[in-house]
């Protein structure tokens, strides 16, 4: 698929295939997404307590919400929702009742992605010392080969890519950026 720009018909535009084109540049792209609420979830049981994410889940199925990254531990939970938080207060009432609940509104997801990023090392390092000055909420990256997730507070997010885009857009393998 060839994507072309209509205001700026001279450029070559970009390409999509289905296999990625060999990059020097490890990250090459980064996303982002506004307005996230994070769920802070912790159980009041005790260590080794089964059943615990099942009955969280459980919960969000019925409520049709839709969890979009995750972090978690052996008896606490980070989750982030964006947009479809009309169920919040239901969902929060329904896990108090095994679960401690604090919620965190004013969010955001920035996504760093790129081809086998899992296995490219000194990419979290590199992310994390450009954003030194920032809360980092939340780290999400072992489930996926692509990508690197995290979430800030949404005030910090312009600052936030513009600093990753200038420690991984700086010098760009001109075979793919064109």
């Amino acid at each position: 698929m060839l994507i072309l720009n209509s205001r700026r018909p001279d450029v070559e535009g970009t390409k999509i295939t289905a296999h990625a084109v060999p990059c020097k540049n490890p990250v090459k792209s980064i996303s982002c997404k506004r307005d996230i609420v994070i769920l802070n979830i912790r159980s009041t049981r005790m260590l080794m307590a089964h059943g615990f994410l099942r009955r969280i889940f459980e919960i969000f199925d019925r409520y049709e919400t839709s969890v979009d990254m995750l972090s978690t531990s052996e008896v606490s939970l980070s989750l982030t929702l964006d947009g479809n938080t009309e169920n919040l207060d239901e969902i929060r009432k329904e896990v108090s009742q095994f679960a401690e609940v604090t919620v965190e509104t004013g969010q955001a997801i920035v996504c760093l992605v790129g081809e086998n990023i899992r296995h490219t090392p000194g990419i979290a390092g590199r992310a994390f010392q450009v954003l030194s000055n920032m809360n980092i909420r939340m780290i999400s990256q072992g489930a996926s080969l692509l990508n690197l997730g995290f979430a800030i507070a949404d005030a910090d997010l312009s600052a936030a890519v513009t600093a990753l885009h200038t420690e991984f857009f700086t010098e760009l393998d001109p075979a793919v950026f064109a």
